[in-house]
């Protein structure tokens, strides 16, 4: 049953950069001291930007490190390494999609993966009391907690940290499980929270991006099914519906959207159930009818894994992996998108 309907509306859609709203468009940065980037992730923080992604080799790799960059004076900082995968016996793992969240009190925090691959990876965490200039000895997320697994955390309006987030199993094809974790002591403590059981077949999905809609709460999902989930919650996030198909495309690959302050909501995604091109911009006034507005990229080659936030400015800066080499950086006014 689909619950949500994305409109096609060809006539609203700008090809590549040339949409009014778009006020900027940048590469983080031009050279770099690895091969491959990807999974990227942005934060408002110290009164400026800062932007994190995995670096190395090739993903999986175990020189695969977790980089930073900060937006200073108006340009992009040389990228800097926040975290690797080094162990005390030695040994090194891959790293993998870092999640930058800046709580109202407190430190800039990381999130981020380290293990050999996603189904036998496990939760890091790390924090920046300066912005992102400095991080602290990271620690290991209890057995069991990922941390949100690549999209930020929400902020519930009684302090509640909600974390969407998710597993992979080693079979082949590998079977995909989303989950929740949520925190009533700002990350101290976690519970664990999956999304009710649907009737048939099970949905391999991951990755949840959450939007907070007044009392309830929706989340969208990757999956394998080349179209994008939904699952709501109506409690804070104690309990979730079962996923329901949406009519978004997804080319199994990664997707975020933020809520807007007037109230929309606002997704990025691959418009496509084959390739990670091209990169769309959408919105919605309910989340359940999804109206695109923008085309970020359109020409051949990867696009993907978006990250977007909104700033204290109201603009919306979105960043995303571009051609697996770089990471692009776009900023949009959101009140252009109509």
């Amino acid at each position: 049953m689909v619950l949500f309907v994305a409109i096609a509306a060809p006539t609203n859609v700008v090809a590549g950069q040339s949409h009014r709203a778009i006020l900027r468009s940048e590469l983080v940065f031009q050279n770099a001291r690895f091969a491959s980037a990807h999974a990227s992730t942005i934060a408002e923080s110290g009164g400026g930007l800062v932007v994190a992604w995995f670096g190395g080799s090739f993903e999986g790799g175990p020189d695969v490190a977790i980089w930073v960059s900060r937006f200073v004076g108006g340009r992009w900082s040389e990228p800097s390494e926040a975290a690797n995968g080094s162990e005390s016996d030695g040994k090194r793992f891959a790293c993998w999609n870092p999640v930058l969240y800046q709580p109202p009190n407190g430190p800039l925090t990381l999130f981020y993966k380290v293990g050999p691959s996603p189904h036998e990876w496990w939760g890091m965490v790390t924090t920046s009391p300066d912005g992102g200039r400095t991080w602290t000895k990271p620690r290991r997320l209890p057995d069991g907690i990922l941390g949100p697994i690549k999209n930020k955390p929400v902020r519930l309006g009684d302090g509640t940290l909600l974390s969407g987030s998710s597993t992979e199993s080693g079979d082949s094809p590998p079977k995909w499980r989303v989950h929740f974790e949520r925190s009533t002591d700002g990350g101290r403590t976690w519970a664990r929270i999956a999304p009710g059981e649907r009737a048939g077949k099970e949905v391999n999905a991951i990755q949840p991006t959450i939007f907070v809609r007044g009392d309830s709460l929706e989340a969208l999902v990757r999956t394998q099914a080349r179209r994008v989930y939904a699952t709501w919650s109506g409690d804070g996030g104690k309990s979730w519906s079962a996923l329901t198909e949406t009519g978004l495309a997804n080319p199994n690959a990664g997707i975020d959207g933020v809520t807007l302050r007037d109230k929309r909501l606002l997704l990025v995604y691959n418009n496509s159930t084959q390739a990670r091109t091209p990169l769309n911009v959408a919105v919605s006034d309910d989340g359940r009818v999804w109206t695109p507005v923008l085309a970020l990229e359109t020409e051949p080659g990867e696009f993907s894994y978006p990250a977007v936030i909104q700033t204290s400015d109201g603009l919306v800066h979105i960043t995303y992996t571009w051609k697996r080499l770089r990471i692009k950086h776009v900023v949009l006014d959101p009140r252009r998108l109509q």
